[in-house]
């Protein structure tokens, strides 16, 4: 790391403490790594990576953090787990994060999402240095109507599907938590952070576009693309998790007036139905690029959101924070990262580079911040 590196967000995660739940995941393993670019001295709590290439074994997180093992659910493991572990900033990024398993998995989604989260709490409140809690959900935990506009951070929460349900309910355990135990003006502070369809490289889930096609065109498959036509915020992973480290950052300063609810959602021109995307894949792909299939839909398939926008007016207002990237430059970086993957290539190197052209485009457009006072 460096000296620069170390001052982004204003210093403020160089030589702290951070706990972050779920860092054996993509998105959690993406925080891990650029948090410990920051300066932060990381303890990862999750389950181990799943049987198969990872983010967590290619980028070696378990060196990269002090990287332990337990299962959310079991509040007496995590305890004895996290012993010891004294955090100035929580992310809780662990979850079970897929709509379609959730209708195999009903109970386990949501004692994992709703009961996982108020066991991770009971934790976070009794560590005597804690500062700041960020609890990271879903774009889904809103009551979908199949808007054209996007959701604020104001509307209601609800879900038709189990996944959609518990993210909705995590919400409502983290205002509880925060109205109740984390509400003293000189004690820690809790936000929740909601994006949605977030990609990029080292992502090997289930029943997700992006390593669906992962999958396929290492096998010299077709992708099978089951929903074309549905409308999502795609954004790189890099861009939401900017967002978190912005929110955890304000604050660590101004710690009531950043608590609450925050939306991370790409710009309009990045909302794209699933067929557009695929396109796109192809054109960055270049030679050898997946080949796609758009079978007709099955009646039988369970219910997922046909559209879904989120607004991040609050965020850009009050945070200054904005996408960096375009849904191009996005899908670029994706296909680079998994190509040199799959040649075997230093993905330490990569996943750093990646991290470091996205820091400087941040660096490079950084307006002034708001000031609390302009708020």
């Amino acid at each position: 790391m460096t000296a620069q590196e170390t001052q982004m967000f204003g210093g403020q995660f160089n030589g702290r403490r951070v706990l972050v739940t779920g860092h054996s995941g993509f998105k959690g393993g993406w925080m891990s790594l650029w948090l410990q670019r920051l300066g932060a001295s990381v303890t990862g709590l999750s389950l181990p990576p799943e049987p198969g290439p990872s983010l967590y074994d290619a980028c070696d997180i378990g060196a990269a953090t002090d990287s332990r093992f337990a299962d959310i659910r079991d509040p007496a493991q995590l305890s004895k787990t996290l012993a010891g572990v004294d955090a100035e900033i929580l992310f809780h990024m662990a979850a079970q994060p897929l709509v379609r398993k959730s209708y195999r998995e009903p109970a386990e989604t949501f004692a994992t999402n709703v009961q996982g989260t108020a066991n991770v709490l009971e934790i976070a409140r009794k560590m005597p240095s804690l500062k700041a809690v960020i609890v990271i959900t879903s774009d889904k935990c809103y009551d979908n109507h199949e808007w054209v506009w996007g959701y604020r951070e104001s509307d209601p929460l609800g879900g038709k599907d189990p996944y959609s349900a518990s993210k909705a309910a995590t919400e409502l355990v983290a205002q509880s938590y925060a109205h109740s135990f984390f509400s003293d003006t000189n004690g820690p502070r809790l936000a929740t952070v909601r994006a949605g369809n977030v990609f990029g490289g080292g992502d090997w889930g289930e029943d997700r576009l992006v390593p669906d096609v992962i999958r396929a065109w290492s096998k010299g498959d077709p992708v099978v693309i089951r929903n074309p036509a549905s409308i999502r915020p795609w954004q790189h992973v890099l861009e939401p998790v900017s967002g978190y480290l912005q929110v955890a950052e304000r604050m660590l300063t101004d710690g009531e007036t950043f608590a609450g609810a925050w939306n991370f959602g790409p710009d309009v021109s990045s909302t794209v139905d699933v067929r557009q995307l695929a396109d796109m894949i192809q054109r960055a792909w270049g030679a050898g690029a997946p080949v796609f299939n758009f079978p007709d839909q099955t009646s039988d398939a369970p219910h997922e959101a046909g559209i879904l926008r989120l607004d991040s007016t609050k965020a850009q207002t009050r945070l200054g924070w904005r996408p960096r990237l375009t849904l191009q430059d996005a899908i670029n970086l994706t296909a680079d990262w998994y190509k040199t993957h799959a040649k075997g290539g230093n993905m330490v190197e990569i996943t750093n580079t990646q991290i470091d052209h996205f820091e400087r485009r941040i660096s490079s457009v950084e307006p002034d911040r708001p000031t609390v006072a302009a708020q």
